[in-house]
């Protein structure tokens, strides 16, 4: 017959655990309430990469704040990348704005 062997932990305090972190990549999602013209958007952006055989939405890249948008043609967008609400409403303005006469 085998011989088992019970393991004791030594006894004493509980190590205290701590966890340290840090906020890396906020997602949100807005809708526009409108149609989108995605390869119009596309066009007049640089900024605007949209390959609709690869993704249906065009993917927006912001550089300050440094975040990406998703952006499909029913309006919806998807933002990816913030670190801060604040950041979050900032690229919402600046994609409002490029969009605004590409609406369908």
């Amino acid at each position: 017959m085998a011989k088992v062997e019970k393991t004791v932990k030594p006894a004493g305090k509980k190590p205290k655990l701590k966890a340290n972190f840090k906020i890396e990549n906020i997602v949100a999602s807005a809708d526009l309430g409108v149609e989108l013209d995605l390869y119009a958007i596309a066009k007049a952006s640089m900024d605007v990469d949209y390959e609709p055989e690869q993704f249906p939405g065009a993917i927006y890249k912001i550089h300050e704040p440094k975040v990406a948008l998703l952006l499909f043609k029913n309006g919806k967008i998807i933002c990816t990348g913030a670190k801060t609400e604040a950041d979050i409403k900032r690229a919402i303005e600046q994609v409002i704005k490029v969009v605004k006469k590409y609406t369908l």
